[in-house]
């Protein structure tokens, strides 16, 4: 039977996050999330039914986590409506993905896992297309400028930007990744 304690599952996806972003798809066991989370050896087994449950909730548990706090959908509301906005928007954005590194480095480790795994591509798949609606439908709200298209290929491209940042972080200065900020907003983003 799976147990219901809505606390103890977060913390034990939390801790999955953290071994997939240490050990990879291959160390995701129960064993290794009762130790990541310093709880008795079988918790883990009582809240999820195997180990595909393990990995599509670690994968929601990702983007939950990943979504901006009010405060900051605040902020970006009063902001201005030009293109400069837009890189610092852009630059907040990347700042705060890159910040949650465990958890880009398990979705990196998901989204491996999900090309064998047919569950976790439908789960994956769905979140990944919700959220491209979700940041169109908020930019077209906005009144920033650019389009759909403009909004995806900022996401794509500041995606990779992020990809680079954490797994090979000298590729690129402080400096240069602002400035490639910059330069993607500025070059896919039309003039108003």
């Amino acid at each position: 039977m799976v147990r219901r304690n809505d606390r103890r599952r977060a913390a034990l996806v939390d801790a999955a996050i953290e071994v997939l972003a240490r050990e990879g798809a291959r160390g995701l066991t129960f064993r290794a999330v009762d130790a990541e989370a310093s709880v008795p050896a079988g918790t883990a087994s009582n809240y999820f039914a195997n180990r595909d449950d393990l990995f599509t909730q670690a994968g929601a548990r990702v983007y939950e986590r990943l979504q901006p706090d009010e405060e900051l959908i605040a902020r970006q509301r009063t902001a201005g409506r030009d293109r400069k906005t837009y890189v610092g928007l852009m630059r907040d954005l990347v700042g705060r993905v890159a910040s949650f590194r465990t958890g880009y480095l398990a979705l990196l480790e998901l989204r491996l896992e999900a090309t064998r795994r047919p569950e976790l591509r439908k789960v994956l798949t769905e979140r990944v297309r919700a959220d491209v609606d979700a940041n169109v439908a908020y930019h077209e709200a906005s009144g920033l400028p650019g389009d759909a298209t403009a909004v995806k290929l900022l996401m794509l491209t500041l995606n990779w930007l992020i990809v680079e940042q954490l797994t090979l972080p000298d590729v690129f200065t402080e400096v240069e990744r602002e400035q490639l900020v910059t330069a993607a907003v500025e070059r896919i983003v039309a003039a108003e």
